[in-house]
């Protein structure tokens, strides 16, 4: 499931992110890359264990919290914190496959499973040419780019690239979530129930019978698929 997600991030937080961003040094990305995907990178990224990266992860996680949408997407059991990219003139990285295993910085090589990629776009589209996230998933081929402070939420097994920047500067911040649910046909099918609740949570109202039903299959569904 490929999932766009609207204003993640306010306006006055994509501003903190950019003054903090524009004031700290960049690294060769290829440092966060497995040794195949390291031939197919060519960007910038913020250290992922630097003063930056830790304010403004907590920044971000603290947005993931408050977003109903990215909750019910990804069902996150562990988030790894989030990281920072720019894609400058003739930057790009190819197609690639993000790592199934993730280690979580500072907690003494704890690991974690890479079930959902996110990516929240931190400039916005008339900023910069080129720079599109495309991903193959089961419904072919996408082109995602996204406004400021959008999100966009997608299999971490997709294969995926992001195009040549050929004017400005593109960016980001991406990370990994460990979903409760693994599967991503599995998720996809509660984010579509949770979201059919919802609507009718508001025609119908919390008491409905019909309401309390379909709760109560959502949780029931969600106890017998989720690893906690």
């Amino acid at each position: 499931m490929l999932l766009q997600i609207p204003d993640i991030l306010t306006a006055d937080e994509i501003a903190q992110c950019r003054s903090v961003l524009e004031a700290s040094p960049w690294v060769d990305g290829r440092v966060t890359a497995g040794d195949q995907a390291a031939g197919a990178k060519r960007n910038l990224q913020i250290p992922e264990e630097s003063d930056t990266a830790r304010e403004l992860g907590t920044v971000v996680l603290r947005a993931l919290a408050r977003s109903p949408a990215f909750n019910s997407a990804a069902l996150p059991l562990r988030v790894l914190p989030p990281m920072f990219n720019r894609y400058d003139h003739a930057m790009t990285y190819g197609y690639h496959v993000d790592n199934s295993i993730r280690t979580i910085p500072g907690t003494g090589g704890m690991r974690m499973r890479a079930d959902v990629s996110t990516t929240i776009f931190l400039s916005d589209p008339e900023g910069y040419e080129g720079g599109e996230l495309i991903v193959e998933d089961t419904y072919g081929t996408r082109s995602v780019k996204l406004p400021a402070g959008h999100a966009v939420v997608y299999p971490s097994s997709s294969l995926h690239q992001v195009s040549p920047v050929t004017r400005g500067s593109r960016w980001a911040s991406f990370f990994f979530t460990q979903s409760m649910v693994r599967d991503d046909g599995l998720r996809a099918m509660l984010y579509d129930l949770d979201m059919a609740i919802i609507e009718l949570r508001q025609e119908l109202g919390d008491s409905h019978h019909a309401v309390l039903s379909l709760v109560n299959h959502y949780h029931n569904l969600l106890r017998r698929w989720a690893e906690v």
